[in-house]
């Protein structure tokens, strides 16, 4: 892939891109030079797991300093999108890395230390989208969506019901076959199989009876408490790529965050 040229317009405060357009003015140099770095991960230019160039490389690219570019690459890091790896480089974030494969994953056994959870596939289905589920991923109502639907267990025991959808048109392949054959994170398929990477998410979470559907499946009575976590998982550009409903029993588990 031929690299996009840049140029600095001192006079108006912008990095110029060949093929994308001036980024706003209004922006820090290095805000705009990360928005440059985003476009060239989404478009692949880096694949995830790759080293990205060097601050150096990058600065003469973009025509701007070194430093301006350390702390574009500084606030992406941040951001888990990159990782450095001293005495190797900088790294574009993949699901299939230790650090980041269970990113979004945040039930955390009373006991202590990472939760080890097995799958259990229910169903995968294609289907059309409600009105609900085509606004979560800014759909038209009625296009394809995949759904997804898992029991999660620790020590053989239900502890999540998760329902998820995806868009049809980027999942197209996506079966109960590949669901089942495949053994690591589910993102890390989507990264791998789709060429889907999940950059962010945002929850709502509430308390709830189990209702009898669910508390069936989650081996408790009707009427059980239960956790209803509901996520949206974005990918470069801001694009909602999945919409998740987990229901957690929190007898022996507990909802871990961090705020910063």
């Amino acid at each position: 892939m031929p690299a996009r040229t840049a140029s600095r317009d001192p006079a108006a405060g912008t990095v110029q891109v060949a093929d994308a357009g001036p980024t706003p003015a209004f922006s820090p140099l290095y805000q705009q030079i990360k928005v440059l770095l985003l476009r060239s991960l989404q478009v692949g230019e880096w694949p995830p797991g790759s080293v990205i160039p060097s601050e150096t490389e990058l600065a003469g690219r973009y025509r701007v300093s070194q430093g301006t570019v350390r702390k574009a690459i500084d606030e992406m890091a941040a951001e888990r999108l990159l990782v450095r790896r001293q005495g190797k480089g900088t790294f574009v974030a993949t699901h299939a890395a230790a650090e980041t494969r269970y990113r979004f994953l945040r039930l955390t056994p009373d006991a202590g230390g990472p939760a080890r959870l097995a799958r259990q596939l229910l169903d995968c289905r294609r289907m059309r989208a409600s009105a609900e589920v085509a606004r979560a991923l800014e759909l038209k109502a009625g296009e394809p969506v995949v759904e997804v639907r898992r029991l999660l267990l620790d020590g053989g025991q239900p502890v999540v019901l998760d329902d998820l959808w995806l868009p049809g048109a980027q999942f197209r392949g996506l079966s109960a076959e590949t669901l089942a054959r495949w053994r690591g994170a589910l993102y890390e398929l989507f990264e791998s199989e789709f060429s889907v990477r999940m950059i962010r998410a945002e929850e709502k979470i509430r308390a709830l009876a189990a209702d009898p559907e669910a508390a069936a499946l989650l081996a408790l009575p009707p009427g059980a408490p239960l956790l209803l976590v509901e996520r949206r998982s974005f990918t470069y550009g801001e694009r909602p790529v999945e919409l998740r409903r987990g229901l957690y029993r929190t007898e022996r588990h507990h909802y871990r965050n961090e705020l910063s």
